[in-house]
């Protein structure tokens, strides 16, 4: 009974409370099915709030563990051992934070078997959970692909014309970074006797210094950074994002750009830089150099595009690029900038998935080209995309602005990455975020109506939708006009990350 109760087993694992109700109730109480679905989400929020309250700031360390043996094979000890510390803690919040919202934005857009996406949807946030949570590396493992299947069913089922083509896509392209991830950790469990992530970082420098050599080392840093690179995702393994985001539901796109692509990210800050220091300071400059690249083709082919969610699917490529220039800038201000913006990012991006899909439900259609003149007929709808799209390029005031603003500090002052022509270029990712996004809002909100807005009756926000997007907003500004809590929250953890850097 202990067991259950330990706080962040029942942050991870009270989904499935709502999934055992929905699974014995009949398929025609949609309604019903709803309520249970946003009611366990928002307990489970509640839950995380818990574990944030009773959470030490000023603590780097692991918090709150829960550890029990749970495999024993042949001598080998397997842990049930989740644990949250700075690095983790605000990644824990989002995804508590996001699934209610993403939940109620299927109130109407759902209505084809929503027992099933209800299910689906629940578990994926146990999945994602686990992720963010896991301290040992083949727990971690099963959270990690345990989340692709609720994915794959969501865009599959729920998704649009192409769902399968994309379903598959993202399916695959997962699988063939996880494989090489899985070979790395089996080679790091033999070589430590563990699969206990602290046991394994206390054990790992006498073996750097003995039996495991420097390229071994490397290329056990590149085949976790394949798994990870693929789900943040970095150019050039990028191509699945795209397909995945305007074939998935709202609520899947919301969940896919605010949590489920930080799992990879989140993977290099917990796994990367922790397991292969030696490997992470001589990768630095070549992981800059990517990242740089993805800012620069993401915003560029963001401004390409007529179809304004894979406009914003390939901004996630410019913005992320942006975390990851950051995360191995390998000094305080990149790092602490970067996961606060994967917070952001989840906030932002988040906001205007949910707003596309509110429109696409009147419309049903994305084109650029047919909207136009759409603020004087929905001027909340319209005030509320200009906060979402400004927060997006980095508006100072807003949150964007803080979390690029630190990475590019940081990144121009790294010893790691050795070159501030990576941050120098990488700002001009800023510019041309403004040029795009300004471009899509002018061309839906402003001007002359266009056909849609000639010939459909377009509604303004309802309040359900408004108390979907607000909490959004809320906090766009809260981390733009006052960062400090949060960036005091991510500070001791990210000091005690670095201090292990051979730097």
């Amino acid at each position: 009974m202990e067991f259950l109760l330990q706080p962040l087993t029942l942050l991870t694992f009270f989904p499935l409370v709502g999934v055992l109700v929905i699974l014995f109730m009949n398929s025609e109480m949609k309604a019903a099915i709803r309520w249970v679905a946003l009611v366990t989400s928002l307990i489970t929020f509640g839950i995380s709030l818990w574990v944030l309250s009773i959470f030490t700031v000023s603590s780097p360390d692991l918090q709150l563990e829960a550890k029990y043996p749970w495999i024993a094979v042949a001598g080998w000890n397997i842990y049930y051992y989740l644990a949250v510390d700075g690095l983790s803690i605000l990644l824990v919040l989002l995804t508590a934070f996001l699934t209610p919202i993403s939940l109620l934005s299927t109130w109407t857009a759902v209505e084809d078997r929503v027992k099933d996406f209800m299910i689906f949807f629940l578990l994926l946030e146990v999945g994602m959970m686990g992720v963010f949570l896991a301290q040992d590396l083949f727990l971690f493992y099963i959270f990690w692909e345990f989340t692709l299947v609720p994915m794959y069913f969501l865009i599959g089922i729920w998704g649009g014309p192409r769902r399968m083509y994309a379903a598959v896509k993202f399916f695959l392209y997962t699988m063939a970074g996880s494989i090489l991830m899985l070979i790395a950790i089996l080679f790091l469990g033999i070589q430590t006797d563990t699969f206990n992530i602290p046991t394994m970082l206390a054990r790992l420098p006498d073996l750097y210094a003995t039996t495991i050599t420097p390229q071994t080392q490397m290329l056990l840093f590149i085949a976790f950074a394949a798994a990870f690179a693929i789900k943040v995702p970095m150019w050039p393994l990028h191509s699945w994002l795209p397909d995945a985001h305007v074939e998935a539901p709202t609520a899947g796109s919301v969940i896919l750009a605010g949590v489920l692509l930080k799992m990879g990210t989140y993977g290099f800050l917990r796994f990367n830089i922790q397991l292969f220091p030696d490997a992470t300071v001589a990768a630095a400059p070549w992981i800059a150099l990517l990242a740089t690249i993805g800012i620069i083709y993401g915003a560029a082919v963001s401004y390409a595009q007529t179809d304004v969610k894979k406009l914003v699917a390939y901004s996630s490529v410019s913005h992320l690029g942006f975390v990851m220039l950051g995360l191995f800038a390998l000094n305080p201000q990149g790092v602490a900038g970067a996961i606060l913006q994967m917070i952001n990012h989840g906030l932002s991006t988040g906001a205007l998935f949910l707003l596309i899909g509110m429109i696409y439900e009147q419309t049903h259609t994305r084109e650029i080209k047919v909207y136009g003149g759409l603020w004087k007929i929905t001027p909340i709808f319209g005030t509320i995309m200009l906060i979402a799209s400004l927060s997006s390029m980095g508006l100072p005031g807003l949150n964007g602005f803080v979390g690029e603003f630190t990475i590019l500090l940081g990144a121009f002052g790294s010893k790691a990455i050795g070159n501030p022509w990576y941050a120098g270029i990488s700002a001009i990712g800023v510019i041309m975020a403004a040029v795009y996004i300004l471009y899509m809002f002018q061309k839906v909100f402003l001007g002359p109506a266009g056909e849609i807005t000639h010939h459909h009756d377009l509604k303004d926000l309802n309040w359900r939708e408004l108390i979907t997007v607000i909490p959004l907003v809320i906090f766009m500004f809260w981390i733009g006009l006052y960062p400090a809590p949060f960036f005091n929250i991510l500070a001791p953890a990210v000091e005690k990350l670095l201090s292990a850097l051979p730097l």
